[in-house]
């Protein structure tokens, strides 16, 4: 005969069969992984290492009821971290390092969770580190993270005082969350009518902050973002949306070429040069503009928007200019969503009208480069039709050689160029004759100046999607884009789209080149576009209400809030009034509560009571401090037989209130089961 070997006990064994407070130290750790997870792109590596093994170790050390480690270990973790901090941020101050630190310090005090004061230390930083997650992104998804995170601190803190498997977890978590949705007045009151200089969230913005734009251009250089669905900026009109051939937002503009890559003039930048000679006819279009962050110091306005009038952008805090080309420009870069208002006209004209100095800047073309292009020019201007042709006949007949000469516009015409970028307008000009819109632009400007024609490169952004969200058209870095602009005596400045003449779907439909997608994007989108497109839609539309409703709400907003209440002209201490009222007002409110609250029993104290009258009824005694179990013991010795289901009543009301399943109330079915029993016992024989 053999004896079975016993199984030996599993390193980690099912959650069902752990202590109760090692399961509440597991569920505190998950929870504060979840709120250190959207620091670990920010922190250095080290500590992300450091917090993902102290948290398992923590874990492993509840799931075997172990010992804490030391203090000596704690004191040398939290020196090599101090340490750590120290080589990788070179101080100890500032938010990069703090945050550093207080993810350091959050999982080492899991180590000495030793009395309720340990867990409300981590508690504490708990809240802190969900705060700090806002320093990076203010974002929607980065929010529901951290309401989750919320309720998992609050939920861990009803476990902490609360006897040991009283309440389930379960009950704590809903306990948290009704005690969270009690708060959310306070928080909306407090989110309407604090007083605030500027929009909610002042701080860096979601991180990246792209754009397709920037002060310099090469060949390539906008085709790149193509594939980049992600918005630029949203804007709402006042009125009828204009054609999208008309929607040119303008950025840069680029009148130096040296070569291989266009800068802006260094003459009128922020501070400096001569104003824009600005003409505007017609009725102006009203707009409000969200622009996302760029990390550019400009604004891509409607073309034209000019300065000095009562449609000019008015940002608070910021600091505008336009410049004397009709380049908007910030005195810093853009980093947090902006919201403002301006006008434009899109039926205008710019720049000097007679030919002046300045004009020569736009003449010039780096020598040694481009030679078979300049030659080119050169036998154009040569030909007997044109000797004595204009800037605009000579505009008309670039134009028509794009259309005829057999151009193709494509989002990867391949590297142009040697390795110096030398020649690169030739090769595209004359040999392949594929590009985007930066290779036609670019050829076009520098055959324009080859011609004696004042010329230069203009990139901004042009159209639009062609469905509105929410009432906003929505423009993306894939429509980034770029033109020419070339001077014509007795006009000025004329725009010239060389991409129109040979793609003529792009200007006039907004319908930019996109890249084929990724395998899982390109089968979803195989199954089904209009789907995918729904998706990405009904999110855009969830994201532009958060971020105009919540991170976007400002001090106007809040002023427009007091009109609509009635205040004719709202001020600081209106606000501040209102705030107070109210606050005193629920202050008052929850006094009335807590006294009315503090008059109530708890319902098993109530049905004790009851009881106790009964049995006094039988001629029981019960003294307020027995409980049920003593009491049927009592009933028993003094009635006998005839209160035996008395008795067994009173038992079962134990189990009920202190059992393995106790119930939050007592149950009404006992109660009509009791009186049955009680009246039974009380008549004779």
């Amino acid at each position: 005969m053999t004896t079975a070997r016993p199984r030996s006990a599993p390193r980690w064994p099912a959650l069902g069969h752990l202590p109760r407070d090692a399961r509440d130290v597991l569920f505190l750790l998950a929870v504060i992984g979840w709120t250190i997870l959207p620091h670990l792109p920010h922190v250095p590596l080290w500590c992300g290492l450091l917090a993902a093994a102290v948290l398992a170790g923590r874990a492993l050390l509840a799931v075997r009821s172990a010992p804490l480690p030391s203090r000596w270990l704690l004191a040398a973790l939290l020196a090599l971290a101090i340490g750590l901090t120290l080589n990788s941020h070179r101080t100890l101050l500032g938010k990069e390092a703090g945050v550093t630190l207080l993810v350091v310090l959050m999982v080492l005090k899991t180590l000495e969770l030793r009395a309720r004061r340990d867990a409300l230390v981590v508690f504490f930083l708990g809240f802190f580190l969900v705060l700090t997650n806002f320093l990076y992104s203010q974002s929607l998804p980065v929010a529901a993270a951290m309401i989750v995170s919320v309720w998992g601190l609050l939920t861990a803190l009803v476990l902490a005082h609360m006897p040991v498997g009283q309440p389930a977890l379960r009950e704590a978590g809903r306990l948290a969350a009704r005690t969270t949705l009690l708060g959310v007045p306070v928080m909306v009151l407090l989110f309407l009518l604090f007083p605030r200089m500027g929009p909610l969230w002042a701080l860096p913005q979601d991180a990246a902050g792209r754009t397709g734009l920037s002060g310099t251009l090469t060949l390539g250089g906008v085709a790149e973002v193509a594939n980049d669905e992600s918005i630029a900026f949203r804007v709402r009109f006042r009125g009828p949306v204009p054609d999208t051939s008309r929607l040119y937002w303008r950025g840069p503009v680029l009148s130096s070429f040296d070569g291989r890559e266009w800068h802006r003039l260094r003459r009128g930048m922020f501070g400096g040069g001569p104003p824009a000679e600005l003409r505007t006819r017609g009725a102006p279009v009203a707009y409000e503009m969200t622009l996302e962050p760029s990390r550019l110091p400009l604004l891509p306005l409607l073309e034209a928007t000019p300065a000095g009038s009562a449609g000019a952008p008015v940002i608070d805090g910021w600091r505008t200019l336009q410049r004397h080309d009709l380049e908007w420009t910030t005195e810093r870069p853009v980093m947090d969503r902006l919201r403002f208002t301006a006008q434009a006209w899109p039926d205008f004209e710019h720049g000097p009208r007679e030919a002046v100095i300045s004009l020569q800047d736009h003449l010039s073309l780096p020598a040694g480069y481009n030679p078979r292009t300049l030659a080119w020019a050169a036998a154009l201007r040569n030909d007997p039709r044109y000797l004595r042709a204009d800037a605009a006949t000579l505009t008309g007949a670039v134009l028509q050689h794009i259309r005829a000469g057999g151009y193709t516009y494509t989002l990867a015409p391949g590297v142009y160029g040697d390795d110096s970028g030398r020649h690169a307008i030739d090769e595209f000009w004359l040999d392949r004759k594929l590009g985007f819109c930066e290779h036609f632009a670019t050829a076009f400007v520098v055959v324009m100046r080859a011609l004696d024609v004042p010329a230069r490169v203009v990139t901004g952004y042009q159209g639009a999607d062609p469905v509105l969200q929410d009432g906003y058209v929505v423009v993306r870095q894939s429509y980034a884009h770029a033109w020419a602009e070339v001077w014509q005596a007795g006009r000025g400045w004329v725009r010239v789209d060389p991409t129109a003449a040979v793609a003529p779907d792009r200007v006039d439909r907004s319908q930019p080149l996109r890249p084929p997608p990724g395998l899982v994007a390109g089968a979803l989108a195989g199954m089904s576009p209009a789907l995918m497109a729904q998706w990405r839609n009904a999110w855009e539309l969830v994201n532009n209400r958060w971020n105009q409703w919540v991170l976007n709400y400002s001090r106007a907003q809040q002023f427009d809030l007091l009109q609509r209440l009635g205040v004719q002209a709202p001020r600081w201490e209106d606000l501040a009034l209102l705030l107070v009222v109210l606050a005193s007002t629920a202050a008052l409110a929850g006094a009335a509560w807590a006294l009315w609250d503090r008059q109530r029993r708890d319902p098993w104290e109530r049905l004790q009571a009851r009881v106790r009258q009964r049995l006094a009824a039988l001629g029981v005694r019960a003294a307020p401090h027995e409980g049920p179990r003593t009491l049927a013991g009592r009933v028993r010795q003094q009635l006998g037989a005839r209160g035996e289901p008395v008795a067994a009543a009173m038992e079962a009301l134990d189990a009920l209130r202190y059992g393995r399943d106790a119930a939050r109330r007592p149950s009404p079915a006992w109660w009509r089961a009791f009186t049955r029993a009680a009246a039974a016992a009380q008549r004779p024989g």
